[in-house]
């Protein structure tokens, strides 16, 4: 049985907690994914991200994830900000991270969902993911028609851009999908030849172990490697350069989520500040936001290397 007449439910709901798309998917094995999957991890791609490696077949079947599982709903919510950081000598930091740790208030609201759904459809099973499992949260947000990948391996949505969560409910509703939309990135290179490192020197397909994200926030080792010095661009948690460059962000819209604003200590912060930070600073400006992931000890190790080799 179909249940498409709760579609407009959920779309009006997700819209009144703050998201901006909605799409539906039937839960699937991912049969195209699966040898991009497995190319990936064999040429070891993610680097000591282990956990991108495990649970390989739940990765790639939701239904072996979440037992029940018919639909996946995606949903994207706008974090684009206003303001950036004032001093352009300062330690950069990726603009998703500027207010609270979208995790927690992602997760909220999709509580609230699932609540307002039991509430109008009764007994229905259902779990939120906002990047915390062995979910392909591009993969299905693609299939549902949110928007298509890009060469720099972010989904990009032809109104919005790429500055934005994904997350999903896994429902076991049947409701019928949305088909995906065509990738309308052309002969565009832009991301490609912005990346100072090169880790999207093969279009479609991200090298993490080059990549300034993984390496300012995934990499636990007590130094950077020597082959980044001079090409870290003074990015010191995570990295917006594919997404700066990037002609379809040009249709970004200022984000409207209270906890997604940015601590206006932190914009203020100047370079020196940012050297001379203390653990007990760091925790009253970060205790609260995704860059607390690196630690104290991680953002000093990497403003270290920017000092040492930019």
């Amino acid at each position: 049985m179909k249940h498409d007449s709760y579609k407009a439910f959920i779309i009006q709901k997700a819209q009144e907690l703050g998201f901006f798309h909605v799409g539906f998917s039937s839960a699937v094995f991912l049969e195209e994914e699966a040898p991009r999957l497995d190319a990936w991890l064999k040429q070891n791609y993610h680097g000591k991200m282990a956990y991108m490696s495990n649970h390989f077949d739940k990765r790639l079947d939701p239904r072996l994830l979440e037992p029940g599982t018919k639909t996946i709903i995606s949903f994207l919510l706008n974090y684009y900000p206003e303001q950036t950081q004032k001093d352009p000598e300062a330690p950069k930091i990726a603009k998703y991270a500027y207010g609270q740790d979208y995790h927690y208030v992602i997760k909220d609201k999709l509580k609230d969902l699932l609540f307002a759904l039991r509430e109008q459809i009764g007994d229905i099973q259902g779990r939120a993911f906002v990047d915390s499992a062995p979910v392909m949260d591009k993969v299905w947000a693609k299939k549902a028609g949110l928007g298509w990948m890009g060469k720099n391996t972010n989904l990009i949505h032809p109104k919005n851009g790429s500055f934005f969560f994904i997350a999903e409910l896994f429902v076991d509703l049947e409701i019928s999908p949305d088909g995906p939309i065509k990738d309308y990135c052309g002969t565009c290179t832009r991301c490609i030849d912005a990346c100072p490192t090169d880790a999207l020197a093969t279009p479609y397909v991200i090298d993490a172990t080059k990549c300034i994200s993984y390496l300012t926030i995934e990499l636990k080792d007590a130094d950077l490697p020597s082959e980044f010095k001079g090409k870290m661009e003074n990015w010191a948690f995570g990295c917006d350069i594919c997404q700066d460059v990037c002609p379809w962000n040009r249709f970004s819209k200022l984000q409207q989520e209270a906890a997604f604003e940015a601590h206006p200590e932190f914009l203020n912060l100047g370079a020196d500040e940012w050297e001379a930070l203390s653990k007990e600073s760091f925790q009253k400006l970060f205790g609260k936001s995704a860059i607390k992931r690196t630690k104290f000890e991680g953002i000093q190790r990497n403003i270290q290397f920017l000092k040492k080799h930019n």
